[in-house]
């Protein structure tokens, strides 16, 4: 018997696909196909623009859903890196550049995973407005295993006004 696992999944990309589209609509396809594929989506979050981390200049379309499903973080790692091969995405080269989709494990209900192959919770969502943002609006109350604190919380901290210097 399989154990059911939710997991928080975030979505982005900035780069047109030749059948697809514009990143907006690389982003909804990338939904539809891992909805009942790989679980059901039981929460998604508005698609929504964002600037560029690293050396790209394109703006993203980012997105966060929940995933409820039966496979184990590392089988669900192994299917998102998939599906983003299926949609056109290149594993070389320099990082955080332009790519078709990037599929990105950020959470999920079993707690804390350390691997050579994943890190859960994602190492670096707690610094990033374009993960918390969306994350925040579908899934408020999920607490980070690390901090405690909720996806509300943590988002809250990032985005408040910082203090002018004196």
């Amino acid at each position: 018997m399989s154990a059911h696992h939710t997991y928080l999944v975030a979505l982005g990309s900035n780069q047109r696909h030749p059948r697809l589209g514009s990143p907006r609509e690389v982003v909804a396809a990338a939904i539809d196909l891992m909805d009942g594929d790989l679980g059901e989506i039981v929460a998604r979050s508005p698609i929504m623009a964002s600037a560029p981390v690293g050396p790209s200049q394109r703006t993203y379309a980012n997105a966060a859903l929940v995933l409820e499903g039966d496979l184990e973080p590392l089988t669900l790692l192994r299917e998102l890196q998939r599906l983003e091969t299926d949609l056109g995405r290149k594993r070389r080269g320099q990082r955080w550049r332009a790519r078709t989709i990037d599929l990105d494990l950020v959470l999920w209900s079993g707690g804390i995973v350390a691997s050579p192959d994943l890190c859960l919770p994602h190492p670096l969502f707690r610094q990033r407005t374009f993960v918390l943002g969306p994350a925040a609006e579908i899934a408020p109350g999920w607490r980070d295993p690390v901090s405690g604190l909720t996806l509300a919380q943590l988002n809250a901290r990032l985005t408040r006004p910082k203090p002018l210097p004196r």
